[in-house]
C-alpha cells in the first residue's frame, strides 16, 4: 500500500487513523526508554467510542499515554506543537501521523473539538487532559471543554491516572530518567448525561463537576494505590480548552 501522509483535520473532519509505527513508537518511549506499568486496562471498552480523561503533570504524559492506551487514541494536542522550528516541525508531523488533533489555544477551537466528535461517532478513541493545564495532575480544577463532548457524544469516559514523569522537587519541563517506573492507570468507565429540561448552562457545570470528582478521586485512588506522590507545581496553561457555552450542549438554553 502506498504511504499517504496525515495532513491536520480541518472544519471538524475526522483524523487519519494511527499508522502503525506511531504505536511501536510510543510503545517503544513508555516500555523501552521508560519502565511503564497498566494498571485497569480491563476497564476500557474494546469497541465502541470511548472518551479518555488524564491528568497532567509532565511534558511527557501525552506521548506515553498515547503508547500504552489499550486502543490507539487520538488525543487534543496544542498547536504550537505543529509549527515553528525544524525541531517542533519534525515533531508535529510525527503527530499529525499519529492521528493527533490540533488545538488552537488561542481562540474556541471548535473544529478541534468537531473533530474530536468525528472520531467518537466513528466508534473510536480519543483522549483530552481535561485540567487543561500541565500542573500537579491532581485534577483539583476541570475545564468545560471535556463536558461538552462526553455530552455531545454520548460516549463512555474513562479516567486515567499518569503517575510518576513528574515527582516533586523536579523542573516543571523536565523529562524524566530513563528507565524510571511509570504508572498509567485506567478507571472504571462513567457517562455523561443532560436530564430532560435542565437548562444548558445548568448541565455543563453538572457535567464539569461530575467529569472532575470522577478523575480526581481515580487519581487519588491511584496514588494510595501506588504510593507515587504528584509534584507541587503551580499550574501552567497547557492545553487551554477554553470555556463552552451553554448553548452548545444539545438542548442548551440560558
Amino acid at each position: 500500500m502506498r504511504f499517504r501522509p496525515h495532513s491536520a483535520p480541518s472544519g471538524g473532519s475526522l483524523p487519519g487513523e494511527p499508522f502503525a509505527w506511531t504505536r511501536g513508537l510510543g510503545k517503544l518511549l513508555a516500555h523501552g526508554v521508560w519502565n511503564s506499568r497498566v494498571l485497569g486496562a480491563q476497564n476500557v471498552p474494546t469497541t465502541g467510542p470511548v472518551l479518555f480523561a488524564a491528568n497532567h503533570a509532565s511534558i511527557m504524559d501525552g506521548p506515553l499515554l498515547f503508547g500504552v492506551t489499550p486502543r490507539p487514541a487520538h488525543f487534543l494536542v496544542k498547536s504550537e506543537m505543529f509549527a515553528g522550528s525544524l525541531p517542533n516541525r519534525v515533531v508535529g508531523w510525527s503527530l499529525l501521523q499519529a492521528g493527533q488533533i490540533p488545538i488552537d489555544r488561542t481562540r474556541g477551537d471548535r473544529d478541534a473539538l468537531q473533530s474530536v466528535l468525528a472520531v467518537l461517532a466513528a466508534g473510536g478513541a480519543a483522549g483530552v487532559f481535561p485540567e487543561g493545564t500541565r500542573g500537579r495532575g491532581d485534577a483539583a480544577s476541570v475545564r468545560s471543554g471535556i463536558a461538552w463532548i462526553a455530552l455531545q457524544s454520548g460516549a463512555p469516559v474513562v479516567p486515567v491516572a499518569c503517575l510518576g514523569a513528574h515527582l516533586p522537587g523536579e523542573p516543571r519541563r523536565s523529562v524524566p530518567p530513563v528507565r524510571r517506573r511509570l504508572t498509567f492507570c485506567f478507571g472504571e468507565p462513567f457517562t455523561v448525561v443532560k436530564e430532560p429540561g435542565v437548562p444548558g448552562r445548568v448541565a455543563l457545570a453538572a457535567a464539569v463537576e461530575q467529569v472532575r470528582v470522577k478523575l480526581s478521586g481515580h487519581v487519588l485512588d491511584s496514588l494510595q494505590r501506588t504510593g507515587v506522590q504528584l509534584p507541587d507545581d503551580d499550574a501552567a496553561d497547557e492545553l487551554g480548552l477554553g470555556e463552552m457555552a451553554s448553548d452548545d450542549v444539545p438542548g442548551g438554553t440560558r
